[in-house]
C-alpha cells in the first residue's frame, strides 16, 4: 500500500487534473465513488484504480465489476488528499483512456452548440440538463474544459454519458468553425435557434419559447456569460426565441434559461401522453 505522499503516482494523478497531462497522457481522472459508478453504467471501464483499503471493503460490488481488467492500487487517504482536488475524497479515484469517452452519432436530431461557456459548473449543468432532455451531442466553441473536475463533478456525470465536440483551438477560431457547422446545419434543413432577453431592442422576430416546434432537427445556442453569443454565430441563427422574465432582472445565467427549452420537447410528448389517455 502506498501512504508516502513523495510517492510518483502522486505527481501522475496531479498531473492528470490539467488539461496539458490529460492530453498527454490520453487519459483522463475521475474522482470519487460517483463518477466512477457513472462510468461503469455505460461499460466504461478504468485502466486504473486508486483505492484506500476501507473504500474496497465498502465497494465490493464496484470491484467484481472491474476485477482482472483494472489495476488496483492501495493507497491511504493522505496520498489521495495530496492528489486529487476534492478536499475530502471519498476514497477512490480511477484513470480511464480518452478513447473510450462516448462518440457523437451519426446526424444527431438535436444539438446543443455553445459559445464560450467559461464557467465549470454552468457547463456542468449545461451537460446535466442537455441530457435529461436526451440531447445527442454538445458543440463547444472555446471556454470551460468539460473534463475539469469542477465540470465534471457539477455535470454528476453527464460528461461520461453525453457526446461533445470541441471546436478550435482559439476563441476566434472556434467562432468561425461554429459559423462554419450551422450554417451547413440550415443547409440541413436544421432549426438553428438563439435566445434573446424580453427585455432587448431587437429588428429579430422573436417568439416566446413555447411557440416553436422543439421536435425538429434543431440546434440550440447559448452564449457566454458576460457576452451573450457571438455577433456572426447570431447571425446565422434561424429563429430567435424568448424567456418571459422581470425587467428588474437584465438576463438570466445560461444554465437557468437553457432548462425550460432544453425540456419543452419533453414537457410537449408528456401532455401529449396524458390527453391520449381515456
Amino acid at each position: 500500500m502506498i501512504s508516502s505522499r513523495r510517492n510518483p503516482l502522486v505527481r501522475k494523478l496531479r498531473g492528470l487534473l490539467k488539461k496539458s497531462g490529460r492530453e498527454e497522457h490520453s487519459s483522463l481522472l475521475l474522482e470519487g465513488s460517483h463518477l466512477l459508478e457513472e462510468a461503469l453504467k455505460t461499460n466504461f471501464l478504468p485502466k486504473e484504480v486508486i483505492a484506500t483499503p476501507k473504500w474496497c471493503d465498502e465497494h465490493e460490488e464496484v470491484l467484481k465489476k472491474i476485477a482482472s481488467k483494472s489495476l488496483l492500487t492501495l493507497v491511504t487517504t493522505n496520498v489521495l488528499e495530496a492528489s486529487l482536488s476534492t478536499v475530502t475524497p471519498d476514497g477512490v479515484a480511477s484513470i480511464f483512456t480518452m478513447s473510450g469517452l462516448p462518440k457523437p452519432v451519426k446526424a444527431p436530431k438535436h444539438i446543443l452548440a455553445l459559445d464560450r461557456i467559461q464557467d465549470p459548473g454552468n457547463l456542468g449543468n449545461l451537460f446535466r440538463s442537455a441530457l435529461a432532455a436526451e440531447y445527442e451531442v454538445i458543440w463547444l466553441a472555446s471556454g470551460a474544459d468539460p473534463l475539469n473536475q469542477k465540470v465534471l463533478r457539477s455535470s454528476a456525470g453527464s460528461v461520461l454519458h453525453l457526446p461533445f465536440e470541441r471546436i478550435g483551438n482559439s476563441s476566434s477560431s472556434s467562432t468561425e468553425i461554429l459559423v462554419s457547422k450551422l450554417n451547413i446545419a440550415i443547409n440541413d434543413n436544421y432549426q438553428v435557434v438563439g435566445t434573446i432577453s424580453p427585455n432587448k431592442i431587437t429588428d429579430k422576430k422573436v417568439k416566446p419559447y413555447w411557440e416553436l416546434d422543439w421536435d425538429l432537427p434543431t440546434v440550440l445556442v447559448l452564449g457566454n456569460e458576460g457576452s451573450g453569443v457571438h455577433s456572426s454565430i447570431e447571425a446565422c441563427c434561424s429563429d430567435f426565441v424568448t424567456l418571459p422574465h422581470s425587467s428588474l432582472v437584465d438576463s438570466l445565467n445560461v444554465a437557468s434559461a437553457a432548462v425550460p427549452l432544453l425540456l419543452e420537447r419533453q414537457r410537449v410528448k408528456m401532455v401529449k401522453g396524458i390527453q391520449k389517455k381515456p
